[in-house]
């Protein structure tokens, strides 16, 4: 089997992926009634491991990693009063790409009374990756979201840090065609802003949490404000329609249970249903 850095450094024709999904509830149960792609990314089948109320979909990029020149487009639309979840069954890898960058852009549309769940496993950039990952959530009426991405500059497990590249990131969210939040990143490879206390503070590994409902009470406020990673920094801040939690450190592992812990208390809010652990995180 190759390595990352054989993967990384062979010459590959560039990826043109693309997944729209369209969820609809019916007799009770939300299905998976549009499933399109064209290139490397598919789901598999759809699960039901709460039973009709929830269809569950893993989002699975077979090539295993982006390359230089490869474009991702996830197009997810949740019809009125369906509840659908998606995941993926590992980290992202955006391998090196030298001056050719690479690109995914998701969105999400997401209809009156309805639910979405976002909830990847995490994401991997590797020194001297040129990438751009943006998100574009829109909402109508009462709808809710909740999602999460954690970040790894450069792969910490051979000791290699972000000392060259740039990483873009964005995320728009919109209620009726109202901008409720707004965020945008670029990080360069071996900046002082990875090193500032301000910023990253020499952690490589960073991640938010966002929830969308239409009020959170003080008691979900507190009872996440009472949880803190077991490694790294977390923080929780409560807007008019959103809970947002940082992460900051060294590990993703902690981050990401981190933001499940969080996830379990905010989901009954938003969904009215306990949280249930896709079993895709235990394999």
């Amino acid at each position: 089997m190759a390595s990352d850095d054989t993967v990384a450094a062979s010459p590959r024709v560039e990826w043109r992926a693309r997944l729209t999904l369209g969820f609809a509830k019916s007799g009770g149960r939300t299905r998976l009634v549009r499933r399109e792609h064209e290139g490397p990314l598919v789901v598999q089948k759809p699960l039901y491991p709460e039973g009709d109320g929830v269809c569950q979909c893993i989002v699975v990029h077979p090539p295993g990693g982006i390359v230089g020149g490869d474009r991702i487009e996830l197009n997810v639309a949740v019809d009125a009063a369906a509840h659908a979840q998606l995941t993926t069954p590992g980290a992202t890898r955006w391998y090196r790409t030298g001056s050719i960058p690479s690109t995914q852009h998701s969105a999400f549309h997401i209809a009156e009374d309805a639910v979405l769940e976002w909830l990847p496993q995490g994401t991997i950039v590797f020194d001297d990756a040129r990438a751009t990952n943006d998100l574009r959530v829109e909402l109508t009426g009462n709808a809710s979201y909740i999602g999460w991405d954690v970040v790894c500059l450069g792969r910490t497990a051979s000791c290699e840090r972000f000392t060259h590249g740039r990483w873009r990131q964005r995320c728009d969210i919109v209620r009726d065609g109202a901008l409720i939040w707004s965020e945008r990143a670029v990080l360069d490879g071996n900046s002082a802003w990875l090193a500032s206390p301000a910023g990253l503070n020499g952690a490589p590994v960073f991640g938010t949490f966002v929830a969308v409902f239409s009020s959170f009470d003080d008691s979900t406020l507190n009872a996440c404000r009472a949880l803190a990673p077991v490694e790294g920094d977390g923080a929780v801040t409560r807007f008019p329609e959103l809970l947002v939690a940082r992460y900051r450190g060294n590990s993703s592992e902690a981050a990401h249970d981190y933001f499940s812990a969080l996830w379990a208390i905010v989901r009954p809010r938003v969904a009215g249903r306990e949280a249930v652990a896709p079993r895709i995180w235990r394999t």
